[in-house]
């Protein structure tokens, strides 16, 4: 089974547990009802920020989405360790998939931030969606160079920068001029 098609499972497992509609969600989250049904039936994920708003409304953490286990003590990741990783298309146009996320914090219970090293794939054009939810990101770029789309200002960050925003200010993360890149993403989310 695919980590889109698990994560969609996820959601209509826990939706449904809530004996919550599909409309009802939808209403909600302030997404459309063919948008959920499209991540419940594992169809390319858009991005983060409408599984975050899913994850608020159903009362669950995000990280609820992208894995299982749960270890309250620490939670150590080695380098050289296979990562469980989900693929989002990130708001691109005609839903393909732009960006590889590789948790760093699986398995960690009640956790506030959920932190990512992120592929970014390489892209044609530059069709794209801002989105925005509540909370915080920090991103420091890896490798290559990152765009970041923030309210009316755009961002070229390369390798060594980061930066630190809130997250209910539309924007977007993609490489520079449709280039592949590599960063660390931490996101704070409040439950």
């Amino acid at each position: 089974m695919s980590e889109k098609v698990q994560v969609g499972n996820k959601i209509r497992a826990i939706r449904e547990s809530k004996s919550m509609e599909l409309d009802v969600l939808a209403e909600r989250t302030q997404l459309s009802v063919e948008q959920i049904k499209a991540i419940e039936d594992g169809c390319p994920l858009p991005g983060l920020a409408p599984l975050i708003k899913i994850a608020r409304v159903l009362g669950v953490r995000l990280g609820t989405f992208l894995d299982d286990q749960q270890n309250i003590g620490a939670v150590v990741t080695r380098h050289e360790e296979e990562r469980e990783s989900v693929r989002f298309s990130n708001h691109a146009s005609a839903g393909k998939e732009s960006m590889i996320y590789h948790s760093l914090s699986e398995g960690k219970e009640n956790r506030h931030l959920e932190p990512f090293v992120i592929d970014i794939l390489p892209a044609d054009g530059n069709q794209f969606d801002l989105s925005s939810h509540e909370g915080e990101e920090f991103i420091f770029v890896l490798d290559g160079m990152v765009e970041i789309n923030y309210g009316k200002h755009n961002y070229v960050l390369e390798k060594g920068d980061s930066i630190y925003y809130d997250s209910i200010v539309k924007h977007h993360v993609h490489g520079y001029d449709g280039q592949k890149a590599k960063i660390l993403a931490v996101i704070y989310t409040p439950i």
